[in-house]
């Protein structure tokens, strides 16, 4: 997800060596300078074998078994979401994107204030729990909820807006399959301008190649961060378009907004990646 491509992810104690080490030596001092305990050693062993068969062995071997039969199975939703890849959100190297001369992307990610997010490095995320997240996530209303070892989670866009520390306001759809959402006449508008082709007359889906090398890397970023996906990466549908768009003309976009539909859409559609 936003989850979120600028691409970031003992032996032996030495203490505990010379712990042994002088038992063993004062253990072989005794023998050498005391023969007659040389038959020392042997209640020791004797007392080893008892223990094995003491019950006090035997009662703490039950317990682990009786947890192993309590573990109780995954549902058959959590083991597809299991099975299910998990689309790793990108962080940005700033000091990469600046020794490129790409600092209009950094600005880009200021504008929207999503700059601390996506450069704390610090970040990162479990693909189990992502997966028992996904499998047990359920939307009323505005308030997405979910299950996490046992946690519930219960979060909208606004609570989501203030632990990920961005905006919570500004362009708020999640659309993937149905388009009717997005403003009819400005798709034509979009894929002309993205395409640089002006003679486009209806809207369509636009190669990642035809772009610009910056509208490249808003769409890079866009489908790593905002609508995560591991299909369709070299060509941007009409939802991409205008988040692409939205990011370079500096327009607020409500990310956490994205990230409260995105898992909601993502459990109806068992084939998407999460």
């Amino acid at each position: 997800m936003f989850s979120s491509e600028g691409s970031p992810v003992k032996g032996p104690d030495p203490a505990a060596e010379p712990l042994e080490s002088p038992v063993l030596e004062s253990e072989q001092a005794s023998t050498e300078n005391s023969p007659k305990k040389i038959h020392a050693p042997q209640p020791v062993l004797k007392r080893k074998v008892e223990a094995k068969s003491s019950p006090a062995t035997k009662s703490s071997a039950e317990p682990s078994a009786k947890r192993a039969k309590s573990e109780v199975a995954p549902s058959p939703k959590l083991e597809k979401f299991q099975k299910r890849g998990v689309v790793r959100g990108k962080l940005v190297k700033v000091s990469y994107f600046q020794e490129q001369g790409l600092e209009v992307f950094l600005d880009k990610l200021k504008a929207q204030g999503w700059y601390e997010l996506f450069t704390n490095t610090q970040m990162g995320c479990s693909q189990p729990v992502v997966a028992e997240f996904y499998a047990n996530v359920a939307l009323s209303g505005d308030v997405l909820t979910s299950t996490v070892n046992g946690v519930l989670i219960e979060v909208n866009a606004q609570a989501l807006g203030v632990i990920l520390g961005v905006p919570a306001t500004g362009f708020d759809l999640y659309v993937r399959e149905d388009k009717s959402l997005l403003s009819k006449p400005r798709l034509p508008e979009l894929a002309q301008h993205l395409s640089q082709q002006p003679r486009l007359r209806s809207p369509q889906a636009v190669k990642k190649g035809d772009m610009q090398p910056l509208h490249q890397l808003l769409f890079w970023f866009v489908i790593k961060n905002i609508i995560p996906r591991a299909q369709g990466r070299n060509q941007a549908d009409a939802m991409d378009l205008c988040l692409i768009d939205l990011m370079d003309q500096g327009e607020q976009i409500s990310l956490p907004s994205c990230l409260h539909d995105q898992p909601h859409h993502a459990n109806s559609n068992n084939t998407q990646s999460t």
